[in-house]
């Protein structure tokens, strides 16, 4: 698979975790779910990181969401 694709979806899930995140501290509950998503996130983005090692610039990030999109959904 493609590094950025990777990264993409490691950003996504790790920002889909917040609202869980956010919830579960207002109820008092503990964030299972969202330590779950962190870990996957986090996973993820490692994983596109350590297939280019030159790693991203916060310049390169939206053209990665750009270059996934205009990939996968053609």
């Amino acid at each position: 698979m493609d590094s950025d694709l990777y990264l993409v979806i490691g950003l996504i899930v790790s920002g889909l975790a917040i609202p869980p995140i956010v919830g579960a501290l207002v109820d008092g509950r503990v964030p299972r779910t969202a330590a779950i998503m962190i870990m996957i996130g986090g996973g993820l983005i490692s994983i596109s990181l350590m297939q280019k090692p030159s790693g991203y610039s916060f310049q390169e990030i939206p053209k990665a969401f750009v270059n996934v999109a205009a990939k996968y959904l053609r």
